[in-house]
């Protein structure tokens, strides 16, 4: 690990100067000491942000629920309101790594955490993500990348809550040059689907502020399959919620993890689902429409049948 100065910020604008373009804002560390350790990032800088006033709460509004970038992932999990009205977001929450990683970890964190992939993270190894032109995963181990992506990097995304979050149309509200932007999951991850290089579409100096979230689906759900039953990555995940009258979708939403670079989303799957009423049949034909495209490589070919029963038991999980 690299020296580096310390700052800790009591302002967005101040967290933003100091930062700078060659900065890394630190709360939980959870993903960014790793990266240190492993010298795969060298900030001048690590401007803590934990002190930023209001980032800590969560706050339910009459059309929108607010998640501050500085909630850690175990408030999300004890929130009696979130266990209520976001089922899948609860679940999503309570399989992200151990309760002591839960107790630190934080929202934004969690949603600019850097790829997984052993070939990036090995720092003798100079792959396509780290500026190198070669990805190694698409013709060496696989297992755990991806089915879906625009460029030849085949890592995916593996935050838990950004599935859940893209489940429920929520939007992460980002401090870019002054001012708020506000960006849905797709957008938030747009850039690491077209570019080998890029984690997600944040620029140098943006700050996550908060997470929104419409409270208009009342039914949601996450599952995910790992190889072990706790404290393990994701093989596949999968998060649905839509509004439930009478038995009948409206506004239902699939996503999956851990098979492309963004939460993976399929219009032709939600738009086939409004006015339905659930059952296995209907469940599966919207499974057959996410996975209409899937391009599997050596090893990950079983995350195809895999994905499709997670996305079946999910939409099932609506109607309990």
């Amino acid at each position: 690990m690299k020296s580096f100065q310390y700052a800790t910020a009591l302002s967005v604008d101040s967290a933003q100067q100091m930062v700078a373009d060659n900065g890394q804002y630190i709360a939980g560390g959870n993903d960014l000491l790793g990266l240190l350790k492993e010298y795969l990032v060298d900030p001048k800088t690590l401007v803590n942000i934990k002190s930023l006033p209001g980032l800590d709460k969560i706050e339910q509004g009459k059309d929108t629920w607010t998640i501050g970038a500085n909630v850690t992932v175990a408030q999300i999990e004890d929130h009696a309101g979130i266990k209520e009205c976001f089922p899948g977001l609860h679940w999503a929450a309570w399989h992200v790594g151990s309760r002591q990683i839960r107790n630190v970890a934080s929202v934004g964190g969690n949603l600019a955490q850097h790829s997984r992939c052993w070939y990036f993270r090995h720092r003798d190894v100079l792959c396509l993500k780290k500026d190198g032109d070669t990805c190694y995963a698409r013709h060496g181990e696989n297992r755990y990348h991806s089915l879906f992506t625009g460029n030849q990097c085949i890592s995916p995304v593996v935050s838990n809550l950004a599935v859940a979050f893209a489940a429920l149309d929520a939007v992460a509200v980002v401090q870019r040059e002054g001012k708020p932007v506000s960006m849905k999951m797709a957008e938030f991850y747009a850039d690491a689907f077209t570019s080998p290089t890029a984690h997600n579409a944040l620029k140098p100096g943006d700050l996550i502020l908060r997470v929104e979230i419409p409270a208009v689906r009342n039914r949601s759900h996450y599952i995910q399959a790992s190889d072990k039953q706790e404290f393990d990555w994701a093989l596949v995940s999968c998060a649905a919620a839509a509004k439930v009258t009478d038995g009948k979708l409206s506004q239902a939403r699939i996503a999956l993890g851990c098979i492309s670079p963004v939460p993976h989303q399929v219009d032709a799957a939600n738009e086939f689902l409004e006015g339905k009423t659930l059952d296995d049949a209907t469940a599966s034909q919207a499974a057959d429409l996410v996975l209409k495209n899937a391009k599997p490589h050596g090893h990950n070919e079983y995350k195809i049948p895999l994905a499709h029963t997670l996305i079946r038991r999910t939409l099932l999980k609506l109607n309990a």
